[in-house]
């Protein structure tokens, strides 16, 4: 019970980077629609905030897995 449970507490990193992405995608919209010609500028910083965070998200879901074989 106790694996499951820290398994399940583990992979919950993934609605975390889930919605960070999606704030830093709401904000880059609106960055680009205020200044159009610092789009290039704008994606590049979008692109390496979302691989940081979906990162954290596989290293949650890494450590769930961990737990679930090595753990029992």
């Amino acid at each position: 019970m106790g694996i499951a449970l820290g398994a399940g507490l583990a992979v919950l990193t993934g609605a975390g980077a889930g919605i960070g992405i999606g704030l830093a995608t709401s904000k880059a919209v609106e960055s680009i629609a205020r200044q159009p010609e610092a789009k290039g500028d704008i994606n590049k910083a979008l692109l390496l905030g979302c691989a940081l965070a979906e990162a954290t998200a596989i290293y949650g879901f890494v450590i769930g897995l961990l737990i679930i074989l090595f753990l029992k």
